[in-house]
């Protein structure tokens, strides 16, 4: 049998970073990790060709050696998955289709030959127990939860790894919490589930094997959603293989804010070699927050628990969205000081959307507010109910935060007070290599001598270099970073002004 699997295309969004790889020569952020750990429970005597179309082109010659296309992709892919499947059809190949795309919509996809939804570790089996005899299903779903004990280990060897920025690996799936816009709890269910310490040692030590020497996302929508297994077995066995190996990789993940509340978690973490976390902080509106069930975030000082984070070693980069019921009118300024106030420089503000299978979602239909399918892009201008309040008003104050955060003169400020703020161990050392350097040219140029924000940029390089000599390179990534951000707003605020002009 000869498997092709395919991952289609990201647009251009907040984590795509497509600017920001430019400067590095990559192709991508991250390989499709759910898409070669499938490919690790199909038989191995079949043939697999792996085309992640962030990389490289799919050809009418992979289409014609091909038995089956095994199609798996996010809601934000969903254009390019569309695009993938009809032309499979046209060349007479049969589609599999997975992942929380399909698991989400399988209503939309009639015309695909074999849907394996919910989580692989469960449905494929049955898929192939029934290939082998003859007698396929169109649809295989269930009802419970896959045991990640028994996942296997990803298929890295069918990356080609130049292309990626990082890598990635999963320790756990599900979310102890129920914020009502998000559909993890959905997908994946509110009992964490993980991987035991030796499955997660073992696949840094695939990666390890096979030369990668750089970032590792833990994918996690929760990192730490089972603290006691981490503090008690997963973040020591990292720390001894980090220890063993020299430190070879940065870690990053997901966590929620409540991490702060923990000294002892978060000084394990910097110490198996984490640099970074992303928190969904969504609102400073104590009624926002109760509104969507982030009952975590209430009650706390936001900020200060972001420094304490910081502090610690680990940058924040944090989530927003506008667009509850209970925003006030001065949501946009309130939202625009606490992230000038907080140094959080991976700042994602996006309007809020309902997805599909969300109680959110639920409500709002049964409210009769729905008006489409969210896109899976909050950060598009795009709104898939009619919101409380108006919606000009919303996108206007959603635009002007954007234009006020991601603007050099706030942006710089902001990388100014997080290097302030940051305590990263003295023993943190990055390698430096040939893209690092390579980005610090084109940051050079691109910059600090053709670039709008030429004068902070220089302001921000001279000072780091003076006064926060350690952090001068993650000083620069941050600068690369900021002009991604612009090039993003900038391309959804022309999109949205061509689309106000159609009549």
């Amino acid at each position: 049998m000869n498997i092709l699997l395919v991952y289609p295309q990201y647009p251009v969004t907040f984590w795509s970073f497509k600017y920001a790889l430019k400067f590095i020569a990559k192709k991508a952020s991250l390989p499709p990790l759910g898409l070669i750990t499938v490919a690790a429970m199909l038989p191995r005597e079949w043939k697999q060709r792996l085309v992640d179309l962030n990389t490289v082109k799919l050809t009418d010659a992979d289409l014609r050696w091909a038995d089956y296309v095994l199609v798996s992709a996010m809601s934000i892919q969903k254009q390019s998955a569309d695009a993938v499947i009809e032309r499979c059809k046209r060349a007479g190949v049969k589609v599999i289709a997975g992942g929380p795309l399909f698991t989400a919509h399988p209503g939309d996809y009639s015309h695909v030959d074999h849907l394996v939804l919910n989580e692989a570790e469960i449905t494929l089996p049955l898929f192939l127990a029934d290939l082998d005899r003859g007698r396929l299903q169109r649809v295989y779903t269930c009802e419970g939860w896959a045991d990640l004990t028994r996942t296997p280990p990803p298929r890295f060897d069918l990356l080609a790894m130049k292309h990626y920025a990082s890598m990635n690996i999963q320790y756990s799936r599900g979310c102890p919490f129920a914020c009502d816009f998000c559909n993890i709890t959905v997908l994946y269910g509110r009992a964490p589930r993980t991987k035991d310490a030796a499955q997660v040692v073992a696949e840094l030590d695939a990666l390890y094997l096979r030369g990668w020497r750089s970032s590792v996302f833990i994918v996690d929508d929760n990192f730490i959603g089972n603290k006691g297994k981490l503090k008690k077995e997963v973040l020591p066995a990292i720390i001894a293989w980090m220890e063993q190996h020299r430190h070879p990789f940065k870690l990053y993940t997901e966590v929620s804010i409540n991490l702060a509340d923990d000294e002892e978690l978060m000084a394990l973490m910097v110490r198996a070699g984490f640099d970074q976390v992303f928190i969904g902080i969504e609102s400073p509106n104590e009624e926002s927050l109760t509104e969507c069930s982030k009952l975590q975030n209430r009650n706390r000082d936001l900020i200060a628990n972001v420094r304490k984070i910081q502090h610690a070693g680990l940058e924040v980069q944090a989530g927003f969205i506008v667009g509850f019921d209970k925003d006030p009118a001065a949501i946009f300024e309130r939202l625009i000081a606490f992230i000038q106030e907080s140094g959080i420089v991976t700042a994602m503000v996006g309007l809020l959307n309902a997805p599909a299978g969300t109680k959110l979602h639920s409500r709002l239909e049964q409210e009769g507010r729905i008006i489409t399918a969210a896109t899976g892009d909050n950060t598009d201008f795009s709104i898939n109910f009619v919101p409380k309040m108006n919606s000009e008003t919303l996108v206007n104050g959603y635009r002007r935060i954007l234009r006020t955060i991601y603007s050099p003169k706030h942006y710089y400020a902001r990388v100014r007070t997080f290097l302030q703020e940051y305590r990263p161990p003295q023993s943190m050392r990055g390698r430096l290599r040939f893209m690092h350097v390579r980005a610090m040219a084109q940051s050079v140029v691109r910059l600090g001598i053709i670039g709008r924000e030429r004068f902070q940029y220089w302001k921000l390089f001279f000072w780091s270099l003076v006064r926060k000599p350690r952090l001068f390179p993650l000083a620069i990534t941050l600068s690369i970073y900021g002009f991604h951000f612009r090039q993003v707003f900038r391309r959804h605020e022309k999109r949205l002004r061509a689309a106000r002009a159609c009549p």
